[in-house]
């Protein structure tokens, strides 16, 4: 018969090698420190869409987890609501999003608060609003029953099922989580962050509700890692990166609960984990970074209510083109106002009339340098091959199809720099393709050259 870790004498009593972990848990205090300051130091507004995305993300992960799906857009209204965020028109939210929203929240925003039995007992009752997992009643806001027989996690086929784990009977659940409790609440003499990976391991190894164990042993990590960086505001999501590595999460898991008391190898994982989801959010939240390089560039452009709504849009990824009908559509305007107010951006460089022309015409956002010469890329490309007049003087055909495909060359380069942002050429560089583009007949448009121009210089 296999032996679980719980049933060793003193289980709880873990050890792990310090000299492995020492570097790891550097590495991630100083990424955790460098994502919590990059965006406290975004303004209000930006911070608070930054923690609204990062906590739905860690929802909707945390049950994707276990098999559920939850609505994007009714878990982003509960948090938003909860939070006293304006987002517009709210989604109708059932109460099941509602009691998983509110266990995450009350974890993360009450970080400083004990950690009781009461309170597991309503994140418990909260997830699980009808009393049932499924179809199948279960106890709800208790530990679980005796009568409900050995908790098991399987997998497989009825009559083939492969046990990974039998948790500890009920009788000992009492004794087990006050054991936990006491230890998660007490001055601890070791890193918070390592708290949070030994809080996770042993409270899904005590198991002690009949379902939703897997995510309140995630929320209890969350609250872990609140207390480690003394702030209720969420800017990663852990549950989102165990989604990725949800295989490796539950064989580091299943090794450890059958093995003896040394977790070095949850803990690295756990780390290896916590780091890259870091590196995740640096990704996810891209968008509300470039909004804030964005705006405090723009910071002395006078905006009127309707552009900051549209260029806000458009920096949240916009689908599609830009036109004038769609500005009118969005800022809800007449043809005549969206037409002024798309010219006064185009003055300002925010805007750029993209090469198409006519009833077709579309506008692209200068949001850093990378977009503006992406605009000169686009412009370039599409002027190549029109030809210089004929007559005496003029270019031969050899020498005018030389010229277009010269030009051609230069928008091709313009446009590899463009999507390399760490090889957008300062202003003298820049100055120096566009003496070239002259010399061989091709003069830009004036504002999207001074679109270059001020996108470079505001360090976009």
């Amino acid at each position: 018969m296999m032996n679980y870790i719980h049933e060793l004498p003193d289980w709880h009593r873990f050890r792990w090698d310090h000299a492995v972990l020492t570097a790891p848990l550097a590495a991630v205090r100083h990424h955790q420190g460098r994502l919590v300051g990059r965006m406290e130091g975004l303004g209000f507004e930006l911070r608070g869409e930054a923690v609204l995305r990062s906590l739905t993300e860690e929802v909707l992960k945390s049950s994707d987890i276990e098999g559920e799906r939850l609505d994007r857009a009714q878990v982003r209204s509960s948090i938003a609501r909860r939070l006293g965020m304006d987002i517009g028109a709210l989604a109708p939210v059932d109460r099941h999003v509602e009691g998983v929203v509110e266990m995450m929240l009350d974890a993360t925003q009450n970080y400083r608060l004990p950690l009781n039995e009461e309170r597991l007992f309503g994140w418990h009752a909260a997830l699980f609003p009808t009393g049932r997992s499924g179809l199948a009643k279960i106890t709800v806001g208790a530990w679980r029953p005796g009568e409900a027989g050995p908790m098991q996690v399987v997998s497989g086929p009825i009559g083939r099922e492969h046990v990974h784990f039998e948790a500890p009977r009920a009788e000992r659940l009492t004794a087990e989580m006050q054991a936990f409790l006491a230890w998660f609440n007490a001055p601890c003499s070791i890193d918070p962050v390592l708290v949070a990976a030994i809080a996770h391991l042993w409270f899904v190894t005590i198991h002690p509700f009949e379902d939703g164990n897997g995510r309140i042993a995630r929320a209890i990590a969350d609250m872990a890692l609140a207390r480690s960086e003394g702030s209720p505001q969420r800017f990663y999501s852990m549950s989102a990166q165990i989604r990725i590595e949800r295989k490796t999460y539950y064989d580091t898991l299943e090794r450890t609960q059958k093995g003896d008391l040394d977790i070095t190898a949850w803990l690295s994982w756990f780390l290896e984990c916590l780091d890259r989801a870091f590196q995740g959010a640096e990704a996810a939240l891209a968008t509300v970074l470039r909004k804030a390089r964005f705006w405090e560039a723009h910071a002395r452009s006078a905006l009127n209510p309707r552009q900051h709504l549209v260029v806000n849009r458009l920096l949240d990824g916009f689908e599609g083109k830009l036109t004038s009908s769609k500005y009118a559509t969005l800022a809800k305007c007449s043809q005549d106002t969206a037409a002024r107010d798309i010219e006064d951006l185009c003055g300002k460089g925010i805007l750029v009339r993209d090469p198409a022309g006519g009833r077709s015409t579309s506008y692209s956002l200068i949001a850093s340098a990378a977009d503006a010469v992406e605009a000169v890329a686009r412009w370039v490309l599409a002027h190549a091959d029109k030809a210089a007049r004929d007559g005496p003087g003029w270019p031969s055909p050899e020498e005018e199809r030389a010229r277009m495909e010269r030009i051609q060359s230069i928008g091709l380069e313009l446009q590899m720099l463009a999507r390399e942002p760490d090889a957008i050429p300062i202003h003298a560089e820049f100055e120096q393709r566009l003496r070239t583009l002259h010399d061989l007949g091709l003069f830009l448009d004036d504002r999207l050259v001074g679109a270059v121009a001020r996108a470079i210089h505001q360090g976009l």
